[in-house]
């Protein structure tokens, strides 16, 4: 649906004279259900830039988290110490992902409005009221990450006059107003397992996501609500899969465990560069690509090692030791002249001392957990999943683990299909780091270490802190424009 284009009508003609026009005048449009089904393709557009360049997933969601790094190689990855303030919590309202974060949502939201807007202006019908139902809840999810991320924000609904300076809103004010509109709409949405349509179910998912984080959002708990659209979510047309890799497979749009994703593709909807920001700059030998990587993001030492070594996940994520060329010979590191060794125990900044350049330039894992396909490109073909049943199953386990019954039903299916030992009387922290292992680099990580109440801890490289940096602060520019953004 997103390669879609765009309807454009055109009328071939022979006279010179003859008037004819490249779009459908509005009173005439839409003319039929594919025409309907076409005016939300824009909104769904926006979640392009969700997995890349603009700070939501792999800057403000895992690198700020306890798995993740961006470690300064030499010369490179420095970057003004972007990647370094974010992942010790030293951001500030001008730190690049904090204002690129911002803008992503707003044009989610923005567009939604936008559309909704055209389709009021529609002679009402079932289908023009369904697809309204459907951007409404669309909205609702780009409100979800934004009350997540900032706390209290100026809630619109509707296209404001270019001048409008619009006050911020309680977040709890926003979470209420989130529940109502998705509790209303969600029995007019589509029941079917489409993966890039916000659908029924993608609708029973945020609603379970919005309950579960309740208490950070609102002060109350609500693990009996949480745990109902958990429910719901699993008793839908999902099911685990046996392999820990196929959710994340080049080809993994049919996958029966993902939800709701972005679909990727290296040529025609491009945004996701993971292997690119993460290989060795050689890896490009074992891969066959035509484009060399750059030599970047790595796994946090002692988040690797939370991995037992029998755990399929370990190696399924991961990318260390020696490597080699697609047809099987070592790879000559290119400074060392050695055979290239990926270190997974990345050195502390404390520790760098101790390390040659060469050695930094090959320390600390790689991720390999989205299939990097033979040939790849600059640009992966996976789709991004953003709702996992695998999620669900952990959110089961722990909804049930909060209101003091035992959560191992739900939580020992993920770890026997990971190959290591089931749990007995699992606890919290061991479910928190059961879903470090699970979700990784998932865009789940920050939210899950401050539901946990770990966020402010300590971990590698980074102190420990208070509270006030569980959201990140509305962008400087932001507030230029709106100075009600920074009452």
């Amino acid at each position: 649906m997103f390669l879609m284009v765009g309807l454009i009508f055109s009328a071939g003609c022979t006279k010179l004279d003859e008037e004819y026009f490249d779009q459908i005048p509005a009173e005439n449009y839409p003319e039929n259900a594919d025409q309907i089904a076409t005016l939300s393709v824009n909104a769904y557009k926006k979640l392009q830039n969700m997995a890349d360049d603009n700070g939501w997933w792999f800057l403000a969601q895992s690198i700020s988290g306890d798995g993740l790094c961006g470690p300064t190689r030499g010369a490179d990855w420095f970057d003004g110490g972007k990647w370094v303030d974010v992942h010790t919590h030293r951001w500030t309202n001008d730190t690049e992902s904090v204002n690129r974060m911002w803008s992503l949502f707003w044009e989610g939201i923005t567009v939604c409005n936008q559309t909704i807007g055209q389709l009021k202006m529609i002679e009402p019908s079932e289908q023009i009221t369904a697809k309204m139902g459907e951007l409404e809840v669309l909205r609702s999810f780009f409100y979800y990450l934004l009350i997540d991320n900032y706390g209290n924000v100026p809630y619109v609904t509707e296209v404001l006059d270019p001048n409008a300076l619009p006050l911020k809103v309680e977040r709890s004010v926003i979470y209420d107003s989130l529940i109502m509109t998705i509790e209303k709409n969600i029995s007019g949405l589509n029941p079917s397992n489409l993966k890039y349509m916000a659908t029924k179910n993608m609708a029973n998912a945020l609603l379970a996501k919005l309950y579960i984080n309740a208490e950070i959002y609102t002060g109350t708990a609500q693990w009996e609500k949480a745990e109902q659209y958990c429910d719901s979510v699993i008793a839908g047309p999902y099911s685990l899969v046996n392999d820990v890799k196929s959710p994340f497979a080049t080809n993994n749009e049919n996958n029966a465990e993902i939800i709701f994703s972005i679909p990727y593709d290296e040529n025609n909807f491009q945004g996701f560069r993971l292997h690119m920001r993460t290989l060795h700059y050689q890896h490009n030998l074992t891969f066959d690509m035509p484009v060399g990587p750059w030599n970047g993001f790595a796994v946090v030492p002692t988040f690797f090692d939370t991995y037992e070594d029998n755990d399929l996940r370990k190696e399924a994520h991961f990318i260390w030791g020696p490597q080699y060329t697609h047809t099987g010979d070592p790879i000559i590191e290119s400074v060392t002249g050695e055979p290239l060794n990926i270190d997974p125990h990345l050195p502390a900044l404390s520790m760098t001392d101790g390390y040659t350049p060469e050695q930094i330039r090959t320390t600390g894992a790689r991720i390999g957990k989205y299939e990097i396909k033979k040939g790849a490109k600059e640009n992966l073909s996976n789709d991004f999943p953003l709702f996992r049943l695998s999620d669900f199953y952990l959110m089961k386990a722990e909804c049930e683990i909060r209101l003091g019954n035992s959560g191992d039903e739900w939580v020992n299916p993920i770890r026997t299909r990971a190959g290591v030992e089931t749990y007995s009387g699992c606890t919290l922290d061991q479910l928190l780091a059961e879903r470090g292992r699970e979700m990784f680099v998932e865009g789940h990580r920050r939210q899950d270490l401050i539901r946990f109440n770990k966020w402010k801890n300590s971990w590698w490289e980074k102190e420990a802190h208070g509270s006030d940096m569980n959201t990140f602060p509305i962008p400087q520019w932001a507030i230029d424009g709106n100075p009600n953004l920074g009452n």
